[in-house]
């Protein structure tokens, strides 16, 4: 008959997804405070399950373990500054600014930050954050394409430096500083790291 929804269409798209669904956004959502509240090495699945308000043994059903937890978690999208808008003389300065924006809006790459610094999973998904979102910027405006990826890692470096002396350690020098100083010690740097000639 037609017009009559099919069974696997009823288990797609009826109550028992929805609530799959909801389970899942529940798990991340728990995840991700519990990872920035108290790390990779401390936050457990035990733990995030309670604060989900969902049996631990879910967790593992739909994320493996809490490595697979962690890795869905912080997903993230930096969403990069198009430097083909930018004065190529600015796009240092640009870059600066667009990370604070997202260090101080998105609690999540605070815990990617703090996971990184102790633990290999949590340092395997900030460098894949940074290789396809933070590299291809670099690609647009450096000017040998065989330094791209050494630029990249360079300002990489810079922007990681400040996010983890001003955000995690909050080293009270740096926390003081404004954005706009921050932007004007910072700028200049990465713009050399970006287009200047090699040393």
């Amino acid at each position: 008959m037609t017009g009559t929804p099919s069974r696997s269409t009823d288990s797609a798209n009826g109550p028992a997804a929805r609530r799959s669904d909801a389970s899942r956004s529940a798990i991340l959502a728990a995840a991700r405070e519990r990872f920035a509240a108290d790390g990779y090495e401390r936050a457990t699945i035990r733990a995030i399950a309670k604060d989900a308000r969902i049996d631990p043994s879910m967790v593992m059903r739909y994320f493996g373990s809490k490595d697979g937890l962690f890795a869905a978690a912080v997903t993230l999208d930096l969403r990069m500054t198009d430097v083909s808008q930018v004065p190529p003389t600015e796009v240092g300065r640009a870059l600066v600014g667009h990370f604070l924006d997202i260090w101080e809006a998105n609690e999540e790459l605070t815990a990617v930050l703090r996971v990184a610094v102790t633990n290999k999973a949590g340092a395997e998904r900030l460098q894949g954050i940074f290789r396809d979102q933070v590299v291809p910027v670099a690609q647009r405006v450096c000017p040998d394409p065989e330094q791209v990826a050494t630029r990249a890692g360079l300002c990489a470096a810079q922007l990681m430096g400040l996010a983890l002396t001003r955000y995690v350690v909050r080293l009270p020098p740096v926390v003081a500083l404004a954005r706009e100083e921050i932007e004007a010690w910072l700028g200049p740097t990465v713009q050399r790291y970006l287009t200047a000639p090699s040393p």
